[in-house]
């Protein structure tokens, strides 16, 4: 393929374009799914709730997340000053964070979907892209 005039101009400002809109979709989706500061008030089944508000209940119940109840600042820091470099391009935060980890309870992974919570003070090991977050790492809690 010949590109001629404006096209290898016009393919670099769309290949930029998709790579800023991805970086923004995965700490969009990072927010949604482990940002809960302060945390919300919904009652006695607050990860009943909170899963399926915040959209992890269908097709099927997601099997575990966790909420972490501190500042966006605080929570972004880890990727810098706030954390230090663990495992695999993980960062583990300086300090604790309360957390509130839902998992599924049950056999079923189809909606209703029951959660039994565990709150803890805790920390917290994430992935992180361009200082953002855009993963939780379960694996760690």
């Amino acid at each position: 393929m010949n590109f001629k005039g404006c096209g290898p101009i016009f393919f670099g400002f769309l290949m930029v374009v998709f790579i800023v809109e991805n970086y923004a979709a995965d700490n969009k989706q990072f927010n949604r799914q482990h940002f809960d500061n302060p945390k919300s008030n919904v009652g006695k089944r607050y990860c009943d709730a909170m899963m399926q508000r915040r959209g992890m209940t269908k097709p099927q119940c997601k099997s575990v997340n966790s909420f972490i109840h501190g500042t966006k600042k605080d929570i972004n820091d880890v990727c810098g000053k706030g954390g230090k470099p663990y495992g695999n391009n993980l960062r583990r935060s300086n300090k604790q964070f309360s957390v509130t980890t839902c998992k599924l309870s049950g056999g079923s992974t189809r909606p209703p979907c029951k959660y039994r919570e565990n709150k803890s003070n805790r920390y917290i090991v994430i992935a992180c892209r361009d200082g953002k977050p855009v993963h939780y790492e379960e694996g760690q809690i």
